[in-house]
């Protein structure tokens, strides 16, 4: 069974090891380092309310993935907008991990009164495509050549959900 609740500063080094898999071995952030313990304690401090981090736990509360909602863009007018994250443990995928957090993640979001949810997913990953879609998410565009990363030239696609309101 996988849960979900509000992530705590005790949850920050499974968050950082989650994190820092995919910013080692993929293209799905485009972030080169590596967070520090001290880096993901400060990032996760720094969230809370309707911007708070959730993660997906198992029955022994093993951080299975964590997720994030963050402002879209700063100016004032994007401000009933948010941006999500999702990233799920190697080894945790099939799992209903995504779903669970996404479905989290557009239950505060709509709570909180945000009108649209944007996903900029990179290299268009399909599993992440897939779980967008499924959830009502809708392709609205893609950013060509955005990002480089392992000496490749990436592409971004963008999806949204308005949320109502």
């Amino acid at each position: 069974m996988v849960d979900t609740r509000l992530a705590r500063p005790d949850d920050a080094e499974a968050i950082r090891t989650i994190y820092n898999h995919y910013v080692q071995n993929s293209t799905v952030t485009f972030d080169l380092v590596p967070r520090s313990l001290e880096d993901q304690q400060a990032w996760l401090a720094a969230r809370s309310g309707a911007l708070a981090v959730v993660v997906a736990v198992d029955s022994d509360d093993v951080v299975l993935g964590f997720a994030s909602l963050s402002p879209y863009k700063e100016r004032p007018a994007y401000r009933t907008s948010v941006e999500n994250s999702i990233y799920v443990a190697p080894g945790a995928e099939r799992r209903g991990v995504g779903r669970t957090l996404m479905d989290h993640l557009i239950e505060v979001a709509t709570e909180s009164g945000y009108h649209a949810m944007m996903a900029r997913i990179a290299d268009a990953g399909p599993a992440s495509v897939g779980l967008h879609t499924a959830v009502g998410f809708e392709m609205v565009g893609i950013e060509r050549e955005v990002g480089r990363k392992f000496g490749r030239w990436l592409d971004v696609a963008v999806m949204q959900k308005l949320l109502g309101s």
